[in-house]
């Protein structure tokens, strides 16, 4: 039961977020839905509200583009003034295998949304979460963490974009993130734990080319071998409700069970450096 409970689920207007919000809504919680549209959301937030059954808790919605600093910046202003705590941070949203563009602020697209927009948000917010602990965080990462690497030299591929290998190098820096973050999170009472929900079917792969002959039998595929959102937002609840993982810190988990992760996503110095450049790329260091 997460009655009492004030939870933030990043992209919660679609997908895997969007499960996790109706499952934690039904549980009583108090969800802040953080999305980029607040059309697509309101209309989300009418189906959540309708799949979560008569038993429910609360359920709001709060702008955030995590593609734009400023407006991560104002949505974190609008929530320490607003809300007296937060006992779950959900990082769940992310962008995928998109064509190469840079936000406002000049960082490839994938890298900006997938890691740097939810490590600024993550920053601003931790007093809060602290102040509200035993509070946690949940990042969503990707199998695909496999994929990439952290190239230090070109992090925002202005020499070299390749989607997928971008997309990979977000996911393993949501790893290394998750790595670094529980470190410095020892004995706060807040923990960071890291998941791979598995292959979903999902809108994530809207900028994923498809030849149209091919369409009818990805789709057969899809519905026959992809997880339902439902089943691949079930790690994310697990790592918001069960008693557990009271006091884990800085793990991984697929399934709800603790994964085992390549020696690059358990990296300390690389966590640290990237760390550290993140701090600069977002402002909150020079």
């Amino acid at each position: 039961m997460m009655r009492g409970k004030t939870i933030i689920v990043t992209g919660a207007n679609s997908g895997i977020g969007k499960a996790t919000a109706v499952e934690l809504l039904r549980r009583q919680g108090r969800v802040i839905m953080a999305c980029r549209s607040r059309d697509r959301a309101e209309k989300a937030a009418q189906e959540i509200r309708q799949q979560a059954g008569p038993e429910q808790g609360e359920l709001l919605i709060k702008l955030l583009d995590l593609a734009s600093l400023k407006s991560v910046r104002s949505f974190c202003e609008e929530i320490i003034k607003e809300e007296p705590r937060i006992d779950v941070l959900i990082n769940n949203a992310g962008i995928y295998q998109c064509p190469y563009t840079k936000t406002e602020d000049g960082f490839e697209m994938q890298f900006a949304v997938n890691h740097l927009g939810h490590f600024l948000l993550t920053n601003l917010l931790l007093d809060l979460l602290k102040r509200s602990a035993p509070s946690r965080i949940i990042v969503v990462s990707s199998k695909l963490y496999k994929c990439g690497e952290i190239n230090f030299d070109d992090l925002s591929s202005d020499r070299c974009y390749d989607k997928a290998f971008a997309y990979g190098r977000s996911k393993l820096a949501n790893m290394l993130f998750t790595l670094e973050l529980g470190r410095r999170l020892e004995n706060t009472g807040v923990t960071v734990n890291a998941l791979t929900p598995g292959i979903v079917r999902t809108d994530l792969g809207r900028h994923v080319y498809v030849p149209l002959l091919v369409r009818p039998l990805l789709s057969l595929v899809s519905w026959a071998f992809f997880k339902t959102p439902e089943d691949g937002a079930r790690t994310s609840v697990y790592l918001a409700c069960s008693p557990d993982v009271e006091g884990v810190q800085g793990k991984c988990f697929a399934d709800c069970q603790e994964e085992a992760l390549l020696p690059k996503a358990t990296d300390k110095e690389v966590a640290k450096k990237l760390w550290d450049i993140s701090e600069v790329m977002v402002g909150m260091t020079t």
